[in-house]
């Protein structure tokens, strides 16, 4: 009879190891379809908020701002006053390399010009 009950006890066990395993398989796919639904209503709701917001700019009743830039031809001939004086850079030392491409240099005694 020991060996009926042990046997008894361990088809137990397993038969609730395997509704263990199915709770768990069960919440996990309730999980799984919770973040579905929840992406899904997130997603609808982004697509309502630009369709107001598309709608909204459409049926724009609000008055357009009255201020409107308007320019003076004097505004364009005034001197500009700076409040420092402007930065002066130094010209750049190329004018020697200018005028020494402009003569051949031999200065190793080889000459490498490519000449048939």
């Amino acid at each position: 009879m020991k060996n009926e009950k042990g046997e008894v006890r361990a088809s137990n066990t397993g038969e609730l190891d395997m509704e263990q395993e199915d709770q768990k398989m069960e919440q996990f796919f309730a999980l799984i379809r919770s973040f579905q639904e929840a992406r899904k209503r997130r997603e609808d709701e982004l697509e309502e908020k630009q369709k107001n917001k598309k709608v909204r700019r459409l049926n724009d009743d609000e008055p357009q701002s009255s201020w409107v830039p308007s320019f003076e031809w004097e505004d364009f001939t005034e001197d500009i006053k700076f409040r420092r004086p402007p930065l002066i850079f130094p010209s750049p030392c190329n004018d020697k390399k200018i005028s020494d491409d402009k003569k051949p240099k031999e200065e190793d005694g080889l000459d490498l010009r490519l000449t048939l």
